[in-house]
């Protein structure tokens, strides 16, 4: 399985984008997916993450009540709605899969990886 990510560009703050990351070569349905992010000078991290079984989400406190990520498996994606972004959110954001039934924070616990996508928001 490939994953593909999309859906970033150029926003003002308080505006929404919504990401999506593409399975091809195989189905995500049993694959727990991650949304990571890094933006300029820092380490990536976990922002969102969704399991296959439940399916079970988990956000990072910073992100909480912002962004909302979701799966569509006849579709084999994964979306991360983004809303009210502020400045801070601007970073390349990845997806990333695992084939558990848990989600993980860890970058180290997924094996597959989209590229990034961009996400700048403007003030």
């Amino acid at each position: 399985v490939q994953l593909q990510a999309s859906g970033g560009g150029l926003v003002q703050a308080g505006g929404s984008l919504r990401l999506s990351c593409a399975a091809s070569g195989g189905t995500l349905s049993r694959f727990s997916v991650a949304w990571f992010r890094q933006g300029p000078g820092e380490d990536r991290k976990a922002v969102a993450q969704i399991s296959w079984y439940g399916p079970r989400t988990k956000y990072a406190d910073s992100v909480n009540g912002q962004f909302t990520i979701s799966r569509d498996d006849a579709k084999s994606t994964v979306y991360l709605q983004m809303n009210n972004l502020k400045p801070e959110d601007t970073a390349v954001y990845y997806c990333a899969g695992r084939r558990m039934s848990t989600v993980s924070a860890r970058q180290v616990d997924y094996d597959t990886w989209g590229q990034g996508t961009l996400v700048t928001v403007s003030s």
